[in-house]
């Protein structure tokens, strides 16, 4: 019997695949689990659609992702700092401080967790910090530390 896969099923395939599996698998575990359904025509159409549409929905969110990159590396982020002496400063910089400063210059929230700092930034100074927008799309942004 051959039947489209709602979700993956280990040994048998991944979410959208139409697979050929034995009737009492289907009828016994796949279908009443819900974790499949009859490889009708409809059933194959309808998968087909939810694939084009996913696909369109991947493929804006990457162009959206692609413009804020572009946005993003335009501008050098500017962060003003207490600091002591030699430009040390009091504590460090951090993703959120980061993420902070990009909302507060250019009106764009980006999540922190998508900022990747090597190291704090404990020192006064220009650095290069990147942002994972998207699984395709990395903006590299230049940030300045200076003193208050």
């Amino acid at each position: 019997m051959k039947v489209i896969l709602k979700k993956d099923v280990k040994g048998t395939g991944k979410a959208g695949d139409v697979v050929k599996v034995s009737d009492g698998f289907a009828r016994n575990k796949l279908i009443p689990s819900g974790e499949a359904v009859e490889a009708t025509k409809q059933n194959i159409r309808a998968i087909e659609k939810e694939k084009a549409l996913k696909a369109e929905q991947e493929a804006q969110e990457k162009a959206e992702a692609q413009e804020i990159a572009a946005e993003l590396e335009a501008k050098t982020i500017v962060i003003k700092v207490k600091t002591g002496e030699g430009g040390k400063l009091f504590g460090s910089i951090t993703n959120k401080d980061v993420s902070e400063a990009i909302k507060e210059q250019t009106g764009r929230d980006v999540d922190k967790k998508k900022i990747e700092l090597a190291n704090p930034i404990k020192q006064v100074g220009s650095f290069t910090v990147q942002i994972k927008l998207h699984s395709a799309v990395t903006a590299e942004v230049n940030l300045v530390v200076t003193e208050k």
